[in-house]
Order: C-alpha cells, then sequence, then structure tokens
C-alpha cells in the first residue's frame, strides 16, 4: 500500500473505534473485550497465498466502550451503517438478521465485531462478526439456522459438521465477488484425527493436509525421538500409522475452531472450510510459534519474511519474552481459490502474557 493509504487507514481505525481511540493505555481496558486475550479491541492477521503477497486485515469491536452489550450493539450497527454509506455498499444482509442477534437484553461475549480487509486503494472489504448466543447460548443452533435460512442459505445448516457450540456467524458486506455467510464452530479437546474428518466441502483439502497442519501448528510434530535424523525424516517418521495414532491427542487447554463458509444460496454443501489453531496456548513462547508459522508458510510455498516484519510493527520485544503475540494460525480453502494460510497477530496493549514452561505435548513422550 502507498503511503496515503496506510495514513488513510489509521484515520478509519481511529474513527471506527470511537472515543476509545483517545483512551490512555495506562488506563485498564474500557471492557473485558473478547477479542484479544488483554482485552484489547484490536487484532491484525496477515492471510498468504502462494505466488502473491499477504493481505493485512484488522478486527475492530466499534462498541467497546459501551456502558452494557447491548449499546455495545447499538453502537456496532451505526459503525457498520456508516461505513456502508462512506463506501457505496448497503447493510440489507446485515439489517435481514437484526432482530436475531440484537435483542433487548443480550448475552453471550460480544455483540458485533468487524473485520476491514485492507487493500491498496483505501477502500477496504468489510465483514462482520455476530454472536448466536445472543438469545441465550441453549438457542444458538436455532439462532444460526435460522439466520441461514433468512439469508437464502436454507440447506446450510444440516450441513456442518458436530460441535460443542456456534460461536460466530460472519457476513461479507460491500464489493465482494462471492458474499459469504461464515459459521464458527467450536470443538472442544480437537484432535488431528477428529480435525481432519471436519471439512464438509465439496473438492476441500484432504485429511492428511489438514491433519498435517494441525499437528505441526499444535507443536505435535517438532518432536519426534533422540533417533530422529533430518525434519524430512522426522516428519516421515510422524505420518507412519503408530507415531500418527500416538499424535492423536487432544486440544485440551483452549478449544480448536472450523469455519464453514456458504456462498451459493441453495447448495447443501459448504464453499470454504478454515481451520484454526489457538497456538498461543500450544507453544512456550512465540518463538515456538513463529517457527511453526514459517514451517506452515513455506510448506504451502509461501514467503514468511512480511509476517516477521508485521510482528516488529506490533511489539519490540522478543518473541521468546511472552507468549500470544501470535494468537491462532489457520489453514483456508475456498473453492475455485488457493490455498491461505493465516497468522493471526495480537495488539498486546495491555498485557504481554510471560512465556511458559510447558512440558512436551503427551504425543511426543508417547513417540519417545
Amino acid at each position: 500500500m502507498s503511503g496515503s493509504d496506510s495514513a488513510e487507514y489509521a484515520r478509519t481505525l481511529l474513527r471506527v473505534l470511537g472515543p476509545v481511540a483517545e483512551r490512555p493505555l495506562a488506563m485498564p481496558p474500557p471492557y473485558d473485550s473478547f477479542l484479544s486475550d488483554d482485552h484489547t479491541p484490536v487484532e491484525f492477521s496477515l492471510t498468504f497465498t502462494a505466488g502473491s503477497g499477504p493481505t493485512l486485515r484488522v478486527l475492530l469491536e466499534p462498541g467497546c466502550e459501551a456502558a452494557d452489550l447491548a449499546e455495545n450493539g447499538r453502537v456496532g450497527l451505526r459503525a457498520v451503517r456508516a461505513m456502508g454509506r462512506r463506501w457505496g455498499f448497503d447493510t440489507a444482509r446485515l439489517d435481514e438478521l437484526e432482530d436475531l442477534f440484537f435483542p433487548p437484553d443480550p448475552e453471550g461475549p460480544l455483540a458485533l465485531w468487524c473485520a476491514l480487509e485492507l487493500l491498496p486503494g483505501g477502500v477496504p472489504k468489510v465483514k462482520v462478526y455476530l454472536n448466536p448466543a445472543a438469545s441465550g447460548q441453549e438457542r444458538s443452533a436455532e439462532t444460526v439456522r435460522e439466520a441461514l435460512r433468512r439469508l437464502g442459505h436454507d440447506q446450510a445448516f444440516p450441513a456442518l459438521p458436530p460441535s460443542d457450540r456456534h460461536l460466530f456467524l460472519a457476513l461479507d458486506l460491500g464489493d465482494w465477488n462471492e458474499p459469504r455467510a461464515k459459521v464458527y464452530l467450536v470443538h472442544d479437546d480437537l484432535s488431528a484425527r477428529e480435525a481432519a474428518g471436519l471439512t464438509r466441502m465439496t473438492g476441500g483439502p484432504g485429511p492428511g493436509a489438514i491433519s498435517r497442519f494441525f499437528r505441526t501448528a499444535a507443536g505435535l510434530d517438532t518432536v519426534v525421538g533422540p533417533d530422529a535424523g533430518s525434519d524430512a525424516d522426522g516428519l516421515a517418521a510422524l505420518d507412519g500409522p503408530g507415531a500418527l495414532d500416538a499424535l492423536d491427542v487432544p486440544l485440551d487447554r483452549r478449544p480448536g475452531l472450523t469455519c464453514h463458509s456458504f456462498t451459493e444460496t441453495g447448495a447443501d454443501r459448504p464453499s470454504g472450510f478454515t481451520l484454526h489453531i489457538p497456538v498461543r496456548d500450544y507453544a512456550r513462547h512465540d518463538g515456538e510459534a513463529l517457527d511453526r508459522a514459517v514451517t506452515l508458510l513455506r510448506r504451502q510455498g509461501m514467503d514468511p519474511a512480511p509476517l516477521l516484519r508485521a510482528l516488529s510493527a506490533v511489539t519490540g520485544r522478543r518473541p521468546e519474552d511472552g507468549v500470544g503475540l501470535i494468537a491462532y494460525l489457520a489453514l483456508a480453502h475456498q473453492r475455485g481459490k488457493p490455498t491461505r494460510v493465516t497468522a493471526y497477530i495480537s495488539s498486546e496493549a495491555y498485557r504481554v502474557r510471560p512465556p511458559v514452561d510447558a512440558p512436551l505435548p503427551r504425543a511426543v513422550e508417547a513417540v519417545h
């Protein structure tokens, strides 16, 4: 992006955040935002594809200084509608769902987040994230089902895989070639073998690709044993039946997430699948998380250099001095498009989570 694009986007982010943008960081967070571990209402991400530069996105909570969740949602809706007027897109898809996701007395961890995909030219692509548990966790599945029906995706809900709860419903707004409705699912105690069976899209990633991404992102294939040779030899050993069984242990600290996107109304299968691994809870420090990210990017033929530059723009600390700067690593597939890898980068405006002396994953011990 040009310097003028960057400056315009900086002004946009301040405008979307509203009064909280001027809040001194010496003060505590305005409220316990679910958006990040230290409650900063801003998260960055870099999405990589082979053969091209990464795309920068920023996730924001416009209503983060509101007095309660209901006002938080109202502020968020006003912010998104203001974006629509400014950039010339309508919010009809969001308006159609207002009664489902913005009840008078909402529950749950959030009301509305918006993500801006920052493209050259100063006009971003916009996404909104909504809370299926707004009317109660027990009604979240029915809320998602009804939302998909109103959006024309009558057959989408039965196509979703089993999960423990529905986390987000996300919508693309504005200038998208194929606007998506996306359902994010939580999978407690998810293992690599289980993750490999969660995609429902036609022509998506094979079980091996999903399982291998899972194991690398979660740190389960970094050590094979004292007799392991080169990295390639180690990975080959991990692909053997006995080693794979040993590595099939769950994410028992923070759950894994999947995202299932729908583009064509009436389709009975998703057009996209993404696996999100919360790497920050399965690494001792960000040096380990960064090594895994670099491995995953290079494996897909992607240049990791922009990720290194991005981290240095966010913080001056060494990766080894904390854990959580890289929050998630994700593998994304969308029909007709190349594979994507996304690294989610925390702002750490209020707190740096200290490194931990975590034991080796149980799977690695089993291989020994």
